[in-house]
C-alpha cells in the first residue's frame, strides 16, 4: 500500500475526512456529493452546515466530541 492514501480517515474528536468522490446521505435521506479533493463530514452532530463539518466540535466540551 505504499504511496496510497486512505479514502476515509476518522479524526480523533473531529470530523470524518473523505478523499476523492463520495456520496453522503444525511439524516433526512438527502444525498450530497463531495466536490473537493478532501471533504470533512460532521461527526459531532452540531455543525450548522451538516453533513459537512464547520469546526463546531472544537468548541464542544470533550465529553460531547466524537
Amino acid at each position: 500500500m505504499s504511496g496510497r492514501r486512505a479514502d476515509i480517515v476518522l479524526c480523533p474528536a473531529g470530523p470524518m475526512l473523505l478523499r476523492g468522490q463520495h456520496t453522503i446521505t444525511d439524516d433526512d435521506g438527502v444525498e450530497h456529493t463531495t466536490t473537493r479533493p478532501v471533504s470533512a463530514v460532521c461527526r459531532c452532530g452540531k455543525s450548522a452546515s451538516k453533513p459537512w463539518c464547520d469546526g463546531t466540535h472544537k468548541v464542544l466540551p470533550k465529553k460531547l466530541r466524537p
